[in-house]
């Protein structure tokens, strides 16, 4: 039986990931960590966990040893836009934390290693529709900058020492669990929580702004998806793209308008406009569809139902 830890487990990915894998593997099995402790009846709250930063590597050393963890999620990021506001933080977390999960995995005992890019690794000079799988990777971002670096740190540690490390290029995730956590892609989680409690919202890119998205049961399910793959048919490893679904902000307002009678959307593009128009519009994952069968479960009408008959009764709850 494997001995999991989940690093950055109370974020959007993380809350929803660590009791899938509690679920397959034993509450016990799974340790969850973060720097914010989880509140009480949290889905975090289902078995053990150790407040982590994941920049202190005598920390982490200990939990991985007490614990006698063989598999690490990690997860613990600082996100696009909060990078921005914070470009040594982003740094320091995405890179030392990454270097410090990788190192203590070569030192013996951790023999599996997941953690995930991202479509920021993306640029301007990138195809845009789609992105191919092997591209250009210049991103003008912080955190995409920390991806690339990423990839390559994981891509180094497979050659160099045999660590087994694997990433997804996640494009943005929509979450039923969790509020927006950051991310330039995040409007297309608040859209939902305003629709619903305000029959209003007002978006931070323009109404044309096409990007790729993932539904959470998707991602979930990719993410589980890759790590059981057998080794031998994957020809990548820390970097595959993977497609859900791609939708305008105008369309996703339109569809969640045929769900909220009256609801409107307006547009007033903030600075991540500018990020937002330096990713692509879809990704090709024929590599991911070869190497472990990926094919994506939801589209954007069957998204939009599924959010909002989840979370209207709980933002429904709260305003009675």
């Amino acid at each position: 039986m494997q001995r999991i830890l989940v690093t950055g487990a109370a974020g959007q990915i993380g809350s929803e990931l660590t009791p899938a894998l509690r679920e397959r593997h034993g509450s016990t099995n799974v340790l969850a960590s973060d720097l914010r402790v989880p509140a009480a009846g949290s889905h975090l709250s289902s078995g053990p966990f150790e407040t982590l930063d994941v920049r202190d590597r005598s920390r982490l050393q200990d939990i991985v040893s007490d614990h006698r963890i063989d598999t690490i999620y990690h997860l613990a990021a600082i996100l696009s836009a909060t990078g921005e506001a914070n470009p040594q933080l982003a740094w320091d977390v995405n890179i030392a934390g990454l270097v410090n999960v990788l190192e203590i995995a070569r030192a013996g005992g951790v023999r599996h290693v997941f953690c995930p890019s991202s479509i920021a690794v993306f640029g301007p000079e990138t195809p845009r529709d789609p992105a191919p799988q092997l591209t250009v990777l210049r991103p003008s971002t912080i955190y995409g900058l920390t991806k690339v670096t990423g990839e390559l740190l994981g891509d180094y540690y497979v050659q160099r020492y045999g660590l087994d490390v694997r990433g997804l290029r996640y494009p943005g995730i929509i979450s039923s669990e969790t509020p927006p956590g950051g991310g330039t892609t995040d409007y297309a989680v608040d859209i939902f929580y305003q629709a619903i409690q305000t029959g209003r919202y007002t978006c931070f890119v323009r109404q044309d702004t096409v990007l790729p998205m993932m539904y959470m049961p998707d991602c979930i399910r990719a993410t589980l998806a890759l790590m059981d793959a057998d080794t031998s048919r994957l020809t990548r490893h820390c970097d595959y793209n993977i497609a859900g679904l791609s939708f305008s902000a105008a369309q996703l307002a339109g569809e969640i308008a045929k769900h909220i009678r009256g609801f409107v959307c307006t547009y007033e593009p903030d600075f991540r406009q500018a990020i937002a128009d330096s990713w692509p519009q879809s990704l090709d994952d024929r590599h991911a569809r070869a190497d472990w069968d990926w094919r994506p479960s939801f589209d954007l009408s069957s998204m939009t139902a599924d959010m909002i008959q989840r979370l209207r009764p709980r933002l429904t709850a709260k305003r009675a």
